[in-house]
Order: C-alpha cells, then structure tokens, then sequence
C-alpha cells in the first residue's frame, strides 16, 4: 500500500497531477481542495496518499491534509459511492461543510453535487452521522504562491474540463465556469468559485 508520498510537483491538471518521487513519476488523482493549496510547478510537496484497487486499474488519490484522506475512505465504505464520486464530493464541498451537512441531515445541500441523488445523499446522511473521522476538516499545507496566471481562455477551458472529469455535465460545466468567470482569474480560482456557487 503507497500511503504517502513526497516528492517534486511535475503537473497541475485537475483533477490529476503528476509527483515524482525517486526518479519515478506517480500520477495522482486529488480533490479540488487539494489543488487549492498545491504549491507552484517544480516545488516539493507531500501527499497522504490512497491506493485504489479495481480489476481494470489501480488508482492513486492524494489528499493535502490526513484528515481528507480519512473521510475519503468512509465515503468509499458507503454503499453507491466510488471513488469517483468521493472524489466530487470532496471537491465540491469542503470537509467542514460536508461534515455540518452530515450532521444536520441537509439533503438538499449534498444533492447540488454531482453524481449524488436523493437516495445517496440521504444514505450518506444515515451511514456517517456516527462515524465521521475526528479531525474531518482540518486545514492542509499552507498555500504557497501561485503559478503564473494563464490567458483567460486556456484557464476557462482548463476549468470546464477539469468540472467534466469531477462528473459534471459538458453544459453545466460551461454554464459554471461562465458565470464564475472574472478578470484574469486562473483556472484553480474559477473552479473554486464555480464550485462554492454550485453548493450554496
């Protein structure tokens, strides 16, 4: 099992990145919360990592903060959620809202996901009441400082594509980023508010 890794940010594509450790180069699914405090290309950085196992592939998450990791897989315990949709979940609520959604049995919120309906939303509720991860929301690594910023079409396409791998709708996803958009905003940011706006 590869539980953590540490080592030099090669790539920034949400929601994958590429680490390279020892000279090997892992690619790494990882929640837009991830990405948020990701430092610049070429920066060392450590991720808690989960290695997922399917009969057609092997898949790697990564998670800034351990307390992420740990709700990921409760999320994966559920019964109708994979990783896929752990992974939309995680990105598109943070761990503090997820918890308070959980705890205060608000449907309605968790449904604004993708890939979550009533019956998931309402079995995530009665499943993890009792038993989210202590420590569920605790901050990650500090942000450090940011790329620099791409031109507004390639950070508006590279936004509506990364939407599209969380699960969202090609239209919904362009309707998101549309309205999200602002001036000279990177990609990261637009998902950020795409995101916060779709849950609210």
């Amino acid at each position: 099992m590869i539980g953590r890794l540490r080592g030099s940010l090669l790539l920034k594509q949400p929601p994958r990145l590429l680490l390279e450790v020892g000279g090997v180069g892992y690619e790494v699914e990882a929640p837009m919360s991830t990405f948020y405090v990701l430092p610049e290309v070429g920066a060392e950085v450590v991720l808690h990592t989960h290695l997922h196992i399917r009969e057609d592939a092997h898949q790697l998450f990564g998670f800034a903060a351990e307390s992420e990791r740990a709700l990921f897989r409760e999320l994966l315990k559920v019964n109708g959620v994979g990783a896929r949709v752990a992974l939309a979940i995680l990105s598109g609520m943070d761990a503090v809202t997820f918890a308070d959604c959980i705890r205060a049995g608000d449907s309605a919120r968790l449904v604004r996901l993708p890939g979550i309906g009533k019956k998931t939303a309402e079995r995530l509720i009665v499943e993890l009441r009792d038993r989210l991860p202590t420590g569920v929301g605790a901050a990650g690594s500090p942000s450090a400082a940011s790329p620099a910023v791409p031109t507004m079409a390639n950070a508006e396409e590279e936004a509506v594509s990364a939407l599209i791998a969380l699960g969202y709708r090609p239209p919904e996803a362009s309707r998101m980023i549309a309205a999200a958009a602002g001036d000279g905003q990177d990609a990261e940011t637009l998902i950020r508010q795409a995101l916060k706006a779709a849950v609210r």
